[in-house]
């Protein structure tokens, strides 16, 4: 069963950013569930709004509000939050700032603590953006001094973390990742319709491309190759499923919302918070109990990624996904990988 809250707003007023700075930014947020109960973070992700979150909230579900008070926050510039399409002159469209993981951390940080009055979390759980969100809380003990999903969360705030799960991330993106990116946000910026961001209706023809790419990467090829587009005949061709899954979705966003949030994305890189940059000392510090569960088949943060983080993380756990999903097999869709996942989550939730 899902549930349904309101969808909250906290006001932090004037905020740095790593760009700049806004005068009134804004947190968008969830919660289920008691307060009294563990604190269960669940950042969104990369074309995520807040109820993409609802595949893992729910009673019956792994993030049950009878057994947790579940938070899910929405990543700056997913047009909940503060972003590009929904701030006023003079930082709207292109001139909103640039954004990193360390930013979102630092305000969700700021939504949990001043606002919900949050002592401690049990645990933050996060797919891909959110995976990668998820590792900075852990590293840095000195609240807002630094601005630092679940790989950022377990190194900024040491002591406030009990816990974290990554699903489809790496503590930083790879260069093979930064170049994928590369190709839908030239495209995007490239098209007729797009005006450097100083469009004055949606910008189709550039999002359409984007959309196109993209999804080459969000699947494996093995999944394409058994034609897993056809979703056993909901979708009558590859070009079918790409017009309506992919451009039919997309155009729901606001252009410069997804490039200045794949510029995070672009970005990411846990060590860059402490240790001048340097990989293994950054994860070696993570004090929090983790599960790391890249998929066997993801394109943009395949298992090798996570398997290098392994050797540098302490008290961790690898479980590969065995799905040709790819990277899409974290947003609940494929319902045979959804149990396997959230039942590993379930277990890693429970360890004592």
């Amino acid at each position: 069963m899902s549930q349904v809250a309101e969808i909250q707003y906290y006001h932090h007023g004037r905020f740095r950013l790593a760009g700049g700075v806004l005068p009134d930014a804004i947190t968008a947020y969830q919660t289920f569930g008691d307060p009294k109960n563990p604190c269960i973070v669940f950042p969104t992700y990369y074309t995520g709004k807040l109820d993409s979150q609802s595949y893992m909230v729910g009673e019956g579900k792994v993030l049950d509000p009878r057994k947790y008070y579940v938070v899910t926050i929405a990543l700056f510039s997913n047009g909940e939050s503060s972003s590009p399409s929904n701030t006023p002159a003079p930082f709207n469209g292109p001139y909103f700032p640039t954004v990193t993981y360390e930013d979102n951390v630092r305000a969700q940080y700021a939504v949990l603590t001043q606002k919900l009055g949050i002592k401690k979390v049990f645990c933050v759980i996060g797919f891909s953006m959110g995976a990668q969100l998820v590792n900075a809380f852990v590293k840095s003990n000195d609240g807002f001094a630094k601005p630092l999903q679940a790989y950022y969360w377990s190194v900024m705030y040491p002591d406030f973390l009990e816990r974290y799960i990554a699903i489809c991330g790496s503590a930083r993106t790879s260069p093979h990742s930064q170049c994928a990116l590369e190709g839908p946000k030239a495209a995007l910026s490239a098209s007729k319709d797009f005006q450097d961001g100083h469009y004055k209706s949606t910008p189709k023809y550039g999002i359409r491309a984007f959309a196109r790419i993209f999804s080459a990467w969000a699947h494996s090829q093995a999944w394409f190759a058994k034609k897993g587009y056809l979703f056993g005949g909901m979708y009558a061709s590859l070009d079918d499923f790409l017009r309506e899954v992919w451009e039919g979705g997309l155009l729901e966003w606001d252009a410069n919302d997804l490039l200045t949030l794949l510029n995070t994305w672009q970005m990411g890189d846990v060590s860059l918070i402490r240790d001048g940059g340097h990989f293994a000392d950054c994860l070696g510090a993570i004090k929090a109990r983790s599960l790391i569960m890249p998929c066997k088949k993801d394109l943009f943060f395949p298992p090798e990624d996570s398997q290098n983080d392994m050797q540098f993380l302490n008290n961790a756990k690898l479980v590969i996904i065995d799905s040709e999903w790819g990277h899409m097999v974290g947003t609940g869709l494929s319902a045979h990988d959804n149990e396997f996942i959230q039942a590993e989550v379930k277990k890693f939730l429970e360890e004592p």
